[in-house]
């Protein structure tokens, strides 16, 4: 069996050119080749549910089982209906023998359905089973492929399409290994022994009983071509549908505030009736193609009872009345397998395009990954420096240069301040340190070490990133606070919470630190909310912290407290903090202005308010009105 299945294995290897890897990054798309056609992709679907070659060997035995009993079925129907013929047409018949063999006869046919209906139950029961299986596999290699992905390919491609290749499509893989795998062999062994078998007994009847199968051959071949495409426009249009669902269920505030919901169900039925459209394509063409078959069945079931009561008829040609049973037994039990040959064309169809659209992200080769012989990241100083760094952004449309000859240092107990105005780079800066993208030209290094070359979870240890957009998990307090440190103690999670001036208000809660927060959970502010993501970013004690804009949900006070209790974390760390609000960064080390992706002005507060520049007309913009309004006579 191993022989076998190893030279299976080795025959149906893609060849080099259908099994080379989409670039790095590369959205998948349904144009792109990269998985190979439809063949290949089948046979890597195959070769993976040959990863359970015990399961597929028992199956196999079912399936011969179940071939075998369900074949004697009509062989005891003829010698059945011979032995009540011959009652009736030889008087000098011996009844009870007869009666007798009768018996006999009818008890093998009882026990044959029986045998049959097990292993029938046994090879279904196998089938599904390798299915789920090779189901659960592929669910845990596409949620682990999503993870490693980068960032640049989440921003090119809609979550909506990614739920839909990683529920629907994975489900149609499924769908194939339970039904087009294992029942092709089925139909195969059945079909083919049951030929041997009429052509034993008359080879003229046998090839009108088969003459239905070209037929057969035919709409299956018209109806893998026509369900192939349809399966693919309906599964995109199932993507669509996701991210029109995705959308609005993320923006739904937006679209109560602008009473958008009849757009919205407007464009959603828009979207549900294309994919209906789709549907009822296949279904068309499979009941088409179930219909034409069953006629072709049943016409030649028609021609092969008038010539065999014919034959039975002559009484110059030995065919008996039970042969003629037999035929028509052969064929009726014939009929199932070709009903579910129309079962099987569409599964393989739909194996096919689903395999197809999953592999093209599976086969994504992640853009930043590890470098072979990464070693960890190895801290003394813990010192963060830029050197002449340059960004972009590449899409469809081009690259877009978002930072250009970016340098700085910061060191253990230095803070420098990043400001400028919207669209200036300061986020894509704060997301270059932690490696979420690789800049073009540049290095970045910590303690002397290019951060391209260390592995990446050592990196992420190191460095802490609050973001501007927070996220919550549907779990508790704690759970969320500790994401990074599942083991951490208690105190731990108190102390960091602490910090981020949050620990009042949590045990304030209903059940404290167990509270359920998240989408599901208690509905927190937007300042609660960054606090909360503050606090689980110095859970871990990053070497170097960046808060990029992660204080502009909170009030001033508020802010200050954090700051004033965050001097302690950081006192011998590298801080960098991104801020629209200046009075949030006055106190760094250094502070440095971008405008276009570069550093136009660089210092303290007090160098660069004596340097009359861009700095200095936001200070005044920003902070003068605010001394202005206080210090004057209240109005």
């Amino acid at each position: 069996m191993g022989f076998l299945l190893n030279l299976f294995k080795r025959l149906t290897m893609p060849t080099a050119a259908s099994a080379t890897a989409p670039a790095a990054g590369t959205a998948p798309t349904e144009d792109a080749d990269s998985t190979g056609g439809s063949f290949h992709v089948l046979m890597r679907i195959v070769r993976m549910a040959f990863d359970y070659p015990w399961l597929l060997a028992l199956g196999l035995v079912f399936i011969v089982g179940a071939s075998i009993f369900q074949l004697f079925i009509p062989l005891l129907i003829g010698d059945g209906v011979d032995t009540v013929e011959e009652v009736f047409t030889s008087p000098d018949a011996d009844t009870d023998a007869l009666r007798r063999t009768l018996v006999t006869t009818a008890l093998f046919l009882l026990a044959s359905a029986v045998l049959r209906g097990l292993f029938t139950f046994g090879h279904m029961y196998i089938s599904e089973n390798v299915a789920q299986r090779l189901g659960y596999r592929l669910r845990m290699l596409y949620y682990e492929k999503l993870q490693r992905l980068s960032f640049a390919y989440h921003d090119r491609v809609h979550t909506g399409d990614l739920l839909t290749r990683g529920l629907l499509d994975i489900e149609g893989i499924r769908a194939f290994a339970s039904r087009g795998l294992l029942r092709v062999v089925y139909l195969a062994i059945f079909v083919s022994t049951g030929t041997f078998l009429m052509m034993r007994v008359d080879w003229e009847l046998a090839l009108i009983s088969l003459s239905f199968v070209p037929i057969a051959a035919w709409r299956s071949i018209v109806a893998r071509l026509q369900t192939s495409r349809g399966w693919r426009l309906y599964q995109e249009e199932m993507g669509r549908l996701t991210k029109v669902m995705d959308e609005n269920l993320k923006g739904i505030r937006v679209v109560r505030s602008f009473s958008a919901e009849p757009y919205e169900m407007e464009k959603y039925d828009k979207s549900s009736n294309e994919a209906f459209n789709r549907a009822f394509h296949l279904v068309g063409v499979r009941a088409k193609n179930l219909s034409i078959i069953t006629f072709a069945f049943l016409g030649v079931m028609s021609v092969v009872l008038l010539v065999g009561g014919l034959k039975v008829l002559d009484e110059n040609d030995p065919f008996s009345l039970g042969q003629l049973a037999q035929f028509l037994a052969f064929m009726s039990i014939m009929q199932n397998p070709v009903r579910q040959l129309g079962m099987v064309v569409a599964g393989w169809a739909q194996g096919a395009t689903s395999g197809k659209r999953l592999f093209e992200v599976l086969d994504q080769i992640p853009e930043i990954d590890d470098k072979p012989g990464a070693k960890d990241l190895v801290l003394s100083d813990g010192a963060l420096r830029f050197e002449n760094v340059d960004f972009a952004y590449m899409d469809e449309y081009g690259d877009e240069q978002v930072l250009t000859d970016v340098s700085f240092e910061a060191r253990p107990g230095h803070t420098i301040g990043i400001v400028g105005p919207p669209g200036s780079g300061k986020s894509t800066l704060a997301h270059l340190i932690p490696r979420f993208y690789d800049p073009i030209a540049g290095r970045i290094l910590i303690d002397e070490q290019d951060i391209s070359d260390v592995t990446l979870s050592s990196l992420r240890r190191t460095v802490g990133v609050v973001e501007q957009d927070t996220f919550l998990f549907t779990t508790t307090v704690d759970n969320n606070v500790a994401y990074g440190d599942p083991w951490a103690e208690h105190r731990n999670i108190e102390s960091a919470t602490s910090h981020a001036q949050m620990s009042e208000y949590v045990e304030r809660l209903p059940s404290g630190y167990g509270t359920l927060v998240g989408e599901r959970g208690v509905s927190l502010s937007g300042g609660q909310r960054q606090r909360l993501s503050i606090a689980r970013s110095i859970m871990l004690h990053p070497q170097v912290i960046v808060f990029d804009d992660s204080t502009a949900a909170i009030d001033a006070a508020t802010e200050q407290r954090i700051r004033a209790a965050l001097q302690e974390v950081t006192s011998d760390r590298a801080t960098i903090i991104i801020s629209h609000r200046l009075s949030s960064l006055m106190h760094a080390n250094e502070i440095l202005f971008l405008e276009g992706g570069k550093i136009v002005e660089r210092g303290t507060h007090a160098e660069l308010l004596e340097l009359g520049g861009k700095y200095r007309d936001l200070y005044e913009l920003q902070i003068r009105p605010e001394d202005d309004v206080q210090g004057g006579d209240g109005i």
